[in-house]
């Protein structure tokens, strides 16, 4: 952990306004339910006021709108989130060094271009014909199959699979558990049975992209899967053959795309989001949590629900559905009073 630092430096760090004692020591940070005196936290939604006067917190990052009398130091921002992140950089524990040299448990086959500063770890494999650039660093059992390229300043984590032929560009970093280049889900029926069609294409990540824990991309049938500038991907996130992340994309936990689906830049997928095969969502979307997508979403739009459709619409549906139980009371009410009308216009015939 890094060295006490008053509320006053922390503030300046930040551009933030201190209101309370400048020269309070801070030792680490943490979130409201767990800080202690010693340690800041940060309050930016307005559902987590209570937690945020209940805080034993020494200080809280607070936004421009946060009320002035939580009882806690403050430092006063636009950004509390941003600037919390900031701050945290600084009490984070150290780093573990860069892995130096070749291991001598790991297997470089001939051919392979290792360039000044790689650096593999024990039980790391790299097949023939593969190129890895400067700086990158490839963690303790990772697999790396023939003819793989990967750039300059990567970081792949333990236990990486990477198969033959696919392309990684600079600064990537794969999480550990991560599956690149295993074959997409291809069959077709034969005499009443599966059989398997060849996965001849690759994968392609390109520079500043992010791969989470245990996510697969498959290698495209034909030609490439493809993941853009800057895309981050979260853990346990599934991209099959031939689909396109756009750059600067967001996929998150448990999400999934059939092969050959599209999108445009800056899409965002939330958590547990399916897509049918051969879609395109546009640029700037954003599909929320649970939905199930079977067209095109256009840019800029918002979906939601299973099957997804503008949000506003889906909404609309679901105010709806909550307002059945009345509406089936109301109707037995209705029939009820039609039956006993009934009853009495043939009383008085």
């Amino acid at each position: 952990m890094g060295s006490a630092r008053s509320v006053g430096e922390l503030a300046r760090l930040v551009g933030g306004v201190v209101e309370g004692d400048e020269g309070c020591l801070i030792r680490g940070v943490a979130d409201l339910a767990g800080a202690g005196p010693t340690d800041i936290s940060f309050f930016s939604h307005p559902r987590y006021e209570s937690l945020a006067r209940q805080t034993k917190a020494g200080a809280l990052i607070v936004g421009t709108s946060a009320p002035k009398n939580l009882g806690k130091i403050r430092i006063r921002v636009g950004q509390p989130s941003a600037a919390f992140t900031q701050i945290a950089t600084l009490f984070a524990p150290a780093v573990s060094p860069p892995i130096s040299g070749v291991h001598p448990t790991a297997v470089v086959a001939g051919g392979v271009d290792l360039a000044e500063g790689v650096g593999l770890g024990p039980h790391v494999v790299v097949e023939e014909g593969s190129r890895v650039g400067q700086g990158t660093q490839i963690g303790a059992g990772s697999y790396i199959g023939r003819n793989v390229e990967i750039g300059e300043g990567c970081v792949i984590h333990p236990r990486v699979y990477v198969g033959e032929r696919c392309r990684i560009g600079n600064r990537v970093i794969l999480h550990a558990g991560a599956v690149v280049g295993a074959d997409g889900f291809g069959y077709e029926m034969k005499d009443g049975k599966h059989v398997k069609v060849p996965q001849l294409g690759y994968v392609q990540i390109d520079d500043d992209a992010e791969i989470g824990a245990n996510t697969t991309i498959d290698r495209g049938r034909f030609a490439r899967t493809h993941i853009g500038e800057g895309a981050k991907i979260d853990n346990l996130v599934m991209i099959a053959h031939n689909c396109v992340v756009g750059p600067h994309s967001v996929m998150v936990a448990q999400s999934g795309l059939s092969g050959s689906t599209t999108t445009g830049h800056h899409v965002t997928i939330a958590g547990h989001v399916g897509t049918v095969g051969h879609i395109h969502i546009g640029s700037g979307a954003i599909l929320t949590a649970k939905s199930g997508v079977t067209k095109d979403v256009p840019e800029g739009q918002t979906w939601r629900g299973a099957p997804a459709r503008p949000i506003k619409e889906q909404m609309e549906m679901e105010a709806h559905i909550q307002q059945l139980p009345q509406l089936a009371r109301r109707l037995k009410a209705l029939e009820g009073k039609k039956a006993v009308s009934a009853s009495a216009k043939k009383k008085k015939r």
